[in-house]
């Protein structure tokens, strides 16, 4: 499977997820208390994100909580344009996590690479400017304004998820989006009670049919901690877990906050599940792989 990047394309085979590094930029994200202090440490935070594993940065000024108000459009296409324009130069592969159309026209002359709509594309305008660049674009499953809380209570979360999303699918396509340029996300947290994320995660191969990546969004997300009653910095166990299921029912692309430890993960994974010798990347005569140092 591919996924079409303006002027790059990613090969996405199965059972080998890309991973998605969260860059927040903002100042209320939902689960990640990062602060820098200007752009300069913005920019710096997305490259460690490259070298730890990212192969894309996804970044964004408005968080999904609904307990805050969005700054406005302008603010955050001013935050935008310097940070992406400096990950791109550098080399970086960088998604935009917003619905707005203006935000997303700073983006994408900075150079991004990817629209990341968390409203389940509310404005078709969205898709026009994901045509005219040729940007790829996330289409998320959402039946919730953005910024808003609402949980409409589904018969059957799943048949919902798919029929929004070959709603939302044949709308982008209408406006000139190539297939090859789109991205599928369930939403998890989105619009939905914990039990019903579970519900979609459950039946996640289920997304299959539309013969395009799968974006598996669960770092750190309300649903893990209703599960394990664990606050948000303390859910990597749990984002793991549903990684791996998530994974093994197709997903891929992984979006995380914490991209050392899930791309460690995603090694050993496919380590363990390959044949032959394994790649080793550390060093037989590095002492510090084989015992921590004593101390005194």
């Amino acid at each position: 499977m591919q996924l079409r990047l303006r002027d790059r394309t990613l090969e996405l085979p199965a059972g080998a997820p890309i991973v998605m590094g969260i860059l927040n930029i903002g100042s209320d994200s939902v689960a990640d208390s990062s602060v820098f202090a200007d752009t300069d440490e913005q920019v710096q935070r997305g490259l460690e994100l490259v070298a730890a594993g990212a192969a894309i940065v996804d970044v964004g000024v408005l968080s999904g909580r609904t307990d805050t108000e969005p700054v406005s459009v302008a603010e955050e296409a001013a935050r935008f344009g310097p940070v992406v324009r400096a990950l791109v130069d550098a080399g970086a592969t960088v998604s935009v996590d917003t619905w707005r159309p203006r935000a997303i026209e700073v983006a994408l002359a900075a150079g991004a690479h990817l629209i990341n709509d968390t409203s389940g594309l509310m404005d078709p305008a969205v898709a026009d400017l994901a045509a005219a660049s040729g940007a790829g674009l996330v289409l998320m499953h959402t039946r919730a304004v953005p910024k808003q809380e609402h949980f409409p209570g589904y018969a059957d979360a799943v048949t919902d998820v798919l029929e929004f999303l070959r709603e939302r699918v044949a709308v982008a396509v209408n406006h000139g989006v190539s297939p090859e340029q789109i991205v599928i996300d369930p939403g998890l947290d989105y619009a939905k009670v914990p039990q019903e994320s579970i519900d979609v995660l459950r039946r996640l191969g289920e997304l299959a049919e539309f013969e395009r990546p799968i974006l598996l969004a669960v770092s750190r997300k309300y649903f893990i901690g209703m599960l394990a009653d664990a606050l948000p910095q303390d859910r990597l166990s749990g984002t793991i877990a549903a990684l791996e299921f998530g994974v093994s029912a197709g997903a891929r692309i992984v979006r995380v906050h914490d991209v050392v430890q899930v791309s460690q993960y995603l090694r050993l994974r496919a380590a363990l599940r390959g044949n032959g010798a394994a790649e080793m990347l550390g060093h037989r005569d590095d002492d510090r792989l084989k015992w921590i140092e004593p101390k005194g």
